[in-house]
């Protein structure tokens, strides 16, 4: 049965800024692929896809993770693969970490999926509607507290 995660950011979380945000979809992507699982990171748009593949550049050494925009890199990908709605990722790709509001029709292409439940309102209410939508295409659904300690 495909899984979707939502991770709930706290109101006084790093993870609330774009910064913070993006260091923990590096974190977590870097993670999963560590585990050996294809990664798609989801952005906005492609203005955000680029920015989350500059600070995967930006990481320390020791925690720097092969990675590609989509289009670039190897015919088949590195183990994460950054894009945005519409763009033609890598099929072979088993975990989505989505950073977009309300791209979620291509999320039965994996067997999980991750996604973020903001602390700003209209952000929160975006990700409800996403988790209805997981949720009716036959997702095990699960929520994790992004916990600051």
């Amino acid at each position: 049965m495909s899984i979707a995660t939502f991770y709930l950011i706290p109101p006084d979380s790093p993870q609330t800024s774009e910064i913070g945000h993006i260091d923990y979809v590096i974190f977590l992507a870097r993670h999963f692929a560590q585990q050996g699982a294809k990664v798609y990171i989801n952005a906005q748009d492609k203005t955000q896809a680029e920015t989350v593949d500059e600070y995967f550049w930006k990481q320390q050494t020791e925690n720097y993770q092969a990675h590609n925009l989509v289009g670039e890199g190897p015919n088949f990908g590195t183990l994460i693969e950054i894009g945005y709605p519409n763009s033609k990722f890598n099929r072979n790709r088993q975990l989505v970490i989505n950073l977009s509001n309300d791209a979620t029709t291509f999320a039965q292409s994996f067997t999980q999926v991750v996604d973020f439940v903001p602390c700003e309102e209209k952000a929160k209410q975006h990700a409800r509607e996403r988790y209805k939508i997981y949720r009716q295409a036959g997702f095990e659904m699960q929520t994790i507290n992004i916990n600051n300690e």
